[in-house]
């Protein structure tokens, strides 16, 4: 096992992998990082927890657009899956907000 310090939106984590799949990790890492930092620099969204759910969104929307030929994103554009990922920041826009604002 070895153990990687890894910065993700100029946030550093320290994680575990097999040994012999570091660099996979880090371009897992280095991926994350750029979808999160593009979300952040649009000004649309706002806090590290929203930023992370978002791309991971995006992330798995993209992973099941291209894993699942019979699936319910199967017979769906990458522009249609956009549009649910952005109907989707919406409902996250709504749950979240107050939240935020009791802090």
């Amino acid at each position: 096992m070895s153990q990687l310090d890894v910065s993700i939106m100029g946030q550093s984590f320290k994680l575990a992998c097999k040994t012999g799949e570091e660099a996979e990790l880090h371009q897992a890492v280095r991926y994350l990082s750029e979808r999160m930092c593009a979300l952040r620099d649009t000004g649309k969204v706002k806090g590290n927890d929203r930023i992370a759910v978002i791309a991971a969104l995006g992330i798995a929307a993209e992973l099941l657009a291209t894993k699942a030929p019979e699936g319910p994103f199967s017979s769906m554009t990458m522009a249609a899956v956009q549009e649910q990922i952005g109907a989707m920041h919406i409902v996250l826009d709504d749950a979240l907000t107050p939240q935020e604002n009791l802090f």
